[in-house]
């Protein structure tokens, strides 16, 4: 099976006009493909061998289209920072097509695909280095178990972008179940089109929820459900230090995915009230402060949606959210921490061990995978403490250690099994802000091999490598600036 034996059913495009714009995509000029995702084309039940390069690049290229596709620019809205904006839309990028999959639909989207009616004063352009902090991402969330949209391929083009300085210009073939986004309630209660969100709310059940069309309510029962989704997202961001940047209500999935990987960043020294995103002076969308955005996010989509479904019933639902964002947290720091079982006092535990890197800005991913090594005696404090750049007789690491000891105590597993485990959840390599902005000079110079490694280890994170062609694991020094990143990122 070929790019050409894809079936599309666009069902967006079969909503009302209102909802879109067609648009073709512009045809951009010396189009390469830098690198095919083999997940990405296991998603499309395509072998990556079967994928004809020259192809994919003309798709990418904008200069041809595969049979079926439908090419056209979403409208909708949201809350940028806090304030209600309404002229947003797919304004560089293109739902070229739904393409139908064992899995279910998947959206085609290509960003970079050219001005739209939605672009506003924007040039439709993609740049590479924004392209492939997309690409890697999707890769690296989607090992992790976070949900995700994701990547075919990643191309460069001959075009020259200007954004802070002059760029390469790119492609991103996008893959996701649905693209509908908070925003498109928002836009269409802000419409008063009551009709129109209840089309749309009901086609987003019968394509990726339709067990829900047998509630009393399927309206408020897929609001519940987007919640159930956020928050497990959430708790997963959280749990493994993730920044999104800009979570901005247009940049929420109602499917819970990670959508729009824009100013984002993995925590690597441990800074709880961290956001990589320079245009964010007030830490709006810092680490510590995505729980609370994404519950605020939630009650603007409740907002919108009380024309459909009782003011009293969607509080009761919005209710649900800190319990359920705290369960999936838990979940995933007993498991981060080696806790096969669950005791009340893992909470405690799992912030005073987050208290302590923070402390120390030690690093967050290598301090999970060396506690794994950790055995309760004096030898394998020293080894821990070393690791972490932490005086071995640091007090709160001493009594952290103690209580941690303590608890394991209580599980019924050997050592050699938690850490079995726990090398099975904590990440060798995670999506580092040094090696990837090496593997995006390496590509703006003609060379993607280093993007090309850097994908199979985030695509294979828990398994350690030992080729010895480039660092991907370690910490930055102390004294490394600052990651200070901009939307155009």
């Amino acid at each position: 099976m070929s790019l050409d034996d894809l079936r599309f059913d666009n069902s967006w495009a079969r909503l009302p006009e209102a909802f879109y714009r067609e648009v073709a995509p512009t045809a951009w000029r010396d189009t390469h493909v830098l690198d095919l995702s083999p997940l990405g084309a296991a998603q499309l039940d395509l072998e990556p061998a079967s994928i004809e390069p020259q192809r994919l690049a003309a798709l990418m290229a904008g200069r041809e289209l595969l049979p079926g596709m439908r090419p056209i620019a979403q409208k909708y809205t949201g809350h940028q920072f806090g304030t209600y904006n309404p002229a947003l839309g797919d304004g560089r990028g293109l739902l070229l097509g739904e393409a139908m999959t064992r899995q279910g639909p998947l959206d085609l989207h290509l960003k970079g695909a050219g001005q739209t009616p939605f672009s506003r004063f924007g040039d439709g352009r993609a740049v590479l280095r924004s392209s492939i902090r997309e690409y890697l991402a999707g890769e690296a969330m989607q090992a992790l178990g976070i949900p995700t949209t994701t990547a075919l391929a990643v191309a460069v083009n001959g075009e020259r972008v200007m954004r802070e300085r002059v760029e390469p210009g790119a492609t991103l073939l996008r893959l996701a179940p649905s693209h509908a986004r908070f925003g498109h309630v928002e836009w269409l209660y802000q419409q008063r089109d009551v009709e129109g969100m209840r089309r749309l709310l009901q086609q987003v059940i019968e394509r990726h929820r339709p067990a829900l069309a047998e509630a009393e309510n399927p309206i408020e029962a897929l609001f519940a459900d987007v919640i159930a989704r956020t928050a497990e997202t959430i708790a997963a961001w959280q749990a493994y230090g993730f920044v999104h940047g800009v979570m901005n209500t247009d940049n929420m999935s109602l499917l819970g995915l990670t959508l729009d990987y824009g100013p984002y960043a993995f925590q690597e020294r441990f800074k709880p009230g961290w956001t990589p995103n320079h245009t964010d002076a007030e830490g709006r969308y810092a680490y510590d402060r995505q729980p609370g955005v994404a519950l605020w996010n939630l009650m603007v989509l409740a907002q919108s949606l009380t024309p459909l479904v009782d003011a009293g019933r969607l509080r009761d639902r919005l209710d649900d959210f800190e319990p359920a964002l705290e369960a999936a947290y838990a979940r995933r720091m007993r498991a981060r921490l080696g806790l096969a079982e669950s005791r009340d006092d893992d909470a405690t535990l799992a912030a005073d061990w987050l208290s302590l890197l923070a402390r120390h800005e030690a690093d967050f991913h290598s301090a999970f995978r060396a506690l794994g090594a950790y055995r309760g005696d004096d030898e394998s404090r020293r080894q821990l403490a070393a690791h972490l750049e932490i005086p071995a007789d640091d007090p709160a690491l001493v009594a952290w250690l103690e209580a941690y000891r303590t608890r394991l105590e209580k599980e019924s597993r050997s050592a050699e099994t938690r850490q079995r485990a726990m090398d099975a959840v904590n990440p060798c390599y995670i999506l580092r802000h040094r090696p990837l902005q090496q593997v995006i000079a390496a590509a703006e110079a003609g060379d993607p091999g280093p993007l090309r490694r850097l994908r199979g280890r985030l695509a294979a994170p828990f398994v350690p490598h030992e080729d010895g062609a480039e660092d991907w694991t370690s910490p930055p020094p102390r004294d490394a600036p600052p990651v200070v990143l901009s939307c155009s990122s």
